[in-house]
């Protein structure tokens, strides 16, 4: 049997029976493709300008000795007499830096400042009249909204990923071991390279510095918002570094029992066991003990060592407060005056 298949036309005549026409999309998809398109190029012809590759030389060790590595990254303008901004981990420890303008210029720069608890470092290039980007609100900030990632990945130069705001308020762990708090997460694709680089508003405002991806991860990236970045700029230009205070003792989360909670009246259920006390450092003055379980500095309980790390601000330096103690069930308070931090071994705490 004979079987004969007919293809649905729109035309009247069959002047195109079996060809497939292409399908218009309704007017108002097109409008807001359109409105989208015309966002994400708005933003990325305001700051592209802006963005720079940064190439950093590193002093690394070897098997063989002390060697050098090349590290890079991205970075910002932020003001036309050359400050950039960018990531800490890309440029520290570094013995020379070398940018490159979107316009292909080079310069070698100088670091002003960095923070590794922020993640977020100055450089300077000496070059005036430069196209800089403005920092925005990133507390102005909602779930959903659109933004724009503008950086160098694998050495792609003004690469543009577009995305939303995943989620606000996430904590993310630096590499000193502070958490950075406020974090933003969104979907923008980033990839090594992309690290210093900002994350943009449709305004072309910058909300962010980009920082980490989940590697296993699709589309869960972070930036460190522009209201901490704010913060930090000015400390990092006027001292070269971010003060924060200092007790000497390393140690680790640990569970409260119930009863030791209820019988001393605490807050949380949980503390800070000391697993070590630094000699002649605050803690030990204090009379702080290896064993001890910290439960509070001054009016503030701590049920984590993150909490510690927050209490432990500019203002606390050399500032008399109680340290709150649990030895053997027994509450104490003692006296401790923090002093101002220094470098430690990575285990240490603080």
């Amino acid at each position: 049997m004979e079987l004969h298949v007919k293809q649905l036309s729109d035309d009247p005549v069959g002047a195109n029976e079996g060809k497939s026409r292409p399908v218009s999309p309704p007017p108002e998809d097109v409008q807001a493709l359109d409105a989208y398109s015309k966002a994400v190029t708005s933003a990325a012809e305001k700051v592209s300008p802006s963005v720079v590759n940064i190439e950093a030389l590193h002093r690394g060790r070897s098997p063989y000795g002390m060697s050098p590595r090349l590290g890079g990254g991205s970075g910002f303008i932020f003001t036309p007499d050359g400050f950039i901004l960018t990531n800490s981990h890309v440029v520290h420890g570094s013995g020379a830096i070398e940018v490159t303008l979107s316009d292909g210029r080079h310069f070698l720069a100088d670091l002003i400042g960095d923070d590794s608890d922020t993640d977020l470092a100055v450089i300077r290039i000496h070059a005036a009249n430069l196209a800089a980007a403005s920092l925005g609100d990133s507390q102005a900030l909602r779930v959903g909204q659109l933004v724009v990632a503008i950086g160098n990945p694998y050495g792609f130069q003004c690469t543009v990923t577009a995305g939303v705001v995943s989620a606000l308020g996430r904590s993310f762990r630096s590499s000193s071991g502070r958490l950075i708090d406020e974090m933003i997460q969104t979907d923008a694709a980033l990839n090594p390279g992309n690290s210093g680089g900002p994350l943009v508003t449709a305004r072309g405002e910058v909300i962010g510095v980009n920082t980490a991806i989940i590697l296993p991860a699709q589309g869960i990236c972070f930036a460190i918002p522009s209201s901490t970045a704010q913060f930090i700029v000015g400390r990092l230009i006027k001292d070269g570094k971010i003060r924060r205070g200092y007790i000497g003792v390393g140690g680790q989360n640990v569970p409260l029992p119930d009863g030791v909670v209820r019988f001393n009246q605490l807050e949380l259920n949980s503390g800070v066991l000391v697993i070590w006390v630094e000699p002649n450092s605050p803690a030990a003055q204090a009379g702080l003990r290896e064993g001890d379980v910290i439960v509070g500095f001054g009016d503030r309980p701590i049920g984590r060592i993150d909490d510690l790390h927050r209490s432990l601000t500019e203002e606390a330096i050399g500032v008399r407060a109680v340290l709150t103690a649990i030895r053997h069930a027994e509450k104490l308070a003692l006296a401790i005056v923090p002093r101002e931090s220094r470098l430690l071994d990575e285990d240490a705490m603080d």
